[in-house]
């Protein structure tokens, strides 16, 4: 389990047995909002997470998913598998994290969602082993916390049919190079510059979190995008990228 304790809520504590089952189920890092109006992380300190951030992507994406096939990427507790199968995706959610397929398979009980959206542990990187590809993929806070985030790009770039939503932590700064073909061996200052597409490498923790490996700039993030195969169509929010595969 991811061990930045300090974005994560405990759980709600409401009288009786889903108070209790809450509890037993926590930390919790996505607060969903429960039938009968039982949050599972009230206290959450980031505030309603994720869905500030689902309100920012939703408008980019379309209302009616019946007949799309949606791959959510460290579902965490399904909180955007939900929401997709709402609208009338098939949604197959993925997480290592055991800990948080509990949550959803738990949370899924509850919305009374049924088969319309499964959970499966396993990484990123597993999905080389994949036939099946899928209308739409989400790929949202998982980016940074890869050791290999390229090739888990072009694994996803190999299952996606029609849309990914894609989000990382990034450095600050919007300067984005224009100039970044065709460099000779006496202009490597140029790849030193704060508008050149970099990564920051984390060897030991960022914000108490050791599972922190690279954090890309604007320009990096918008590059390797582009690298992997894909358009980028929309960006909702920093950091936040709506992308189709090129043709």
């Amino acid at each position: 389990m991811n061990d930045l304790a300090t974005l994560q809520s405990p759980g709600a504590s409401p009288p009786g047995p889903l108070g209790d089952q809450l509890q037993r189920l926590g930390p919790w890092f996505h607060n969903l909002h429960l039938p009968g109006g039982v949050q599972t992380a009230p206290d959450h300190p980031l505030g309603d997470f994720p869905k500030f951030k689902w309100k920012e992507i939703a408008p980019h994406l379309p209302n009616d998913l019946h007949g799309w096939r949606v791959l959510d990427i460290g579902c965490n507790a399904g909180f955007y598998s939900f929401e997709l199968a709402r609208r009338g995706a098939n949604v197959v959610g993925i997480d290592e994290d055991l800990h948080y397929l509990r949550q959803a398979r738990w949370v899924r009980r509850r919305f009374g969602l049924g088969e319309c959206v499964r959970f499966r542990q396993m990484s990123v990187y597993e999905l080389s082993g994949w036939q099946e590809s899928f209308d739409m993929v989400l790929f949202l806070g998982v980016f940074y916390h890869l050791r290999y985030p390229l090739l888990a790009l072009d694994r996803i770039a190999a299952r996606t049919r029609r849309m990914l939503v894609f989000q990382s932590l990034r450095l600050p700064g919007e300067a984005v190079a224009t100039d970044v073909k065709g460099k000779a061996y006496l202009e490597i200052d140029d790849l030193a510059k704060p508008d050149w597409p970099r990564m920051a490498f984390v060897e030991h923790d960022f914000a108490g979190d050791a599972s922190n490996w690279w954090i890309p700039n604007r320009a990096a993030m918008e590059a390797l995008l582009r690298s992997a195969g894909f358009n980028i169509v929309a960006s909702p929010a920093k950091g936040t990228y709506v992308c189709e595969p090129k043709r």
